[in-house]
């Protein structure tokens, strides 16, 4: 008798892991508007965005929005066509709209939040809906106490994250592959995939790779999107770095 026909082994199994996902922040609350922003993003890169899991982070706005005009925000980021996966964390009053949209907090950006120095959601005050959040959380640069070294390639749909240190990759990065690292990254090998660095918002962190040829890179949460490699780019050594909102790729 296999696991599956044996009616006492586990029907499944429930563990805690880092998911890859997109984060919408909302400056307007103008879910017409947002719905044609992010139509426009998937038109200029379907294979990447096209039913992407995104967080939707209200904390920009001076306000939080009502119950329906968040409804009508996360609809349009499904009209669009990725896929709402929750609500960035925040102050209490977040907390407490999450759980009548029924929509979970993403952990990921709580950890951020509070990193940042703001008070977590239990001690915020009763009337904080007007609170705001740090635009870039974590902005200083992390001092990685250690490096993650991944050796070997990162495969199609495979995500190698190094949380509070750089990764280094002895590898190819694959298409429809991630790396990702609070720090730097450091790829030696081809870059195909997807290189997110200063995931929790360090400005300064770095990506240097010996082979370029990537779909998407991005330093704290600003991004650059490769449907059409320019041909200076392709297959050279390079370092990416955010200078204000701008991401610069050089070559090495």
């Amino acid at each position: 008798m296999n696991a599956a026909d044996n009616p006492t082994e586990a029907a499944c199994d429930l563990r805690f892991g880092q998911v890859g996902m997109a984060c919408v922040r909302v400056r307007r609350a103008d879910a017409a508007a947002v719905c044609a922003n992010l139509e426009q993003r998937v038109r200029a890169a379907p294979q990447l965005f096209e039913r992407t899991a995104v967080v939707l982070d209200l904390s920009h706005l001076s306000q939080l929005p009502d119950d329906g005009t968040v409804d009508a925000l996360l609809e349009a980021v499904r009209t669009a066509g990725m896929l709402p996966a929750g609500l960035a964390y925040g102050t209490r009053d977040t907390e407490a709209l999450a759980a009548r949209m029924n929509v979970p907090l993403i952990a990921r950006f709580r950890e951020a939040y509070e990193r940042a120095g703001a008070p977590a959601a239990k001690d915020a005050p009763g009337d904080s809906a007007k609170a705001e959040i740090p635009a870039a959380p974590g902005t200083q640069h992390l001092q990685p106490q250690r490096t993650h070294l991944h050796d070997g390639p990162v495969r199609s749909g495979q995500q190698v994250y190094a949380r509070d240190c750089d990764l280094i990759v002895h590898g190819t990065v694959a298409n429809a592959a991630e790396a990702i690292a609070d720090g730097c990254i450091h790829i030696y090998g081809t870059l195909r995939g997807r290189a997110l660095a200063g995931a929790q918002g360090d400005a300064q962190a770095r990506i240097y790779c010996t082979d370029f040829r990537a779909e998407l890179i991005s330093i704290a949460g600003q991004y650059r999107v490769f449907e059409d490699l320019p041909r200076k780019l392709a297959g050279k050594p390079v370092m990416c770095r955010l200078e204000g909102e701008k991401l610069h790729i050089d070559p090495m």
